[in-house]
């Protein structure tokens, strides 16, 4: 089973950027091209949302409404990472994020639901405030 760690969460300021990582260990590089990964976020008091998605080779993404724009996401299999770039931080941004990969390799189908993924890191927090 994969594991996955998050970073780069902290306390930033509306209107900043910040870039979340996301690596996976157990996969080699190799490995990691066959699965799609997604990120999640949830912010105080409601439930977990989706936010983007990537393909295994990370050549097709997809993104919730509300981030759309905002946020990219992209995976470098040969360091075995994913990121989330943010840009125009918004209070409403705040929440825990969080990565996955998916439960099995090749499929992309099913990408905004939590139950296509079966690894989850321990989530990273981005609290935007002034």
């Amino acid at each position: 089973q994969a594991q996955l760690e998050e970073s780069g969460g902290g306390l930033v300021q509306p209107g900043d950027s910040l870039r979340l990582s996301c690596v996976a260990s157990v996969y080699s590089g190799r490995a990691l091209s066959m699965y799609s990964m997604g990120w999640f976020r949830q912010a105080p008091g409601k439930e977990r949302e989706f936010v983007a998605a990537i393909n295994g080779n990370g050549d097709r993404t997809y993104y919730a409404a509300s981030v759309k724009g905002r946020f990219t996401i992209s995976k470098d299999n040969y360091k075995n990472t994913m990121y989330l770039q943010i840009i125009s931080l918004k209070p409403k941004d705040t929440a825990v994020y969080y990565c996955c990969i998916f439960r099995a390799p090749v499929l992309f189908r099913g990408r905004a639901n939590e139950h296509a993924y079966g690894s989850w890191g321990q989530g990273t927090l981005v609290t935007v405030s002034s």
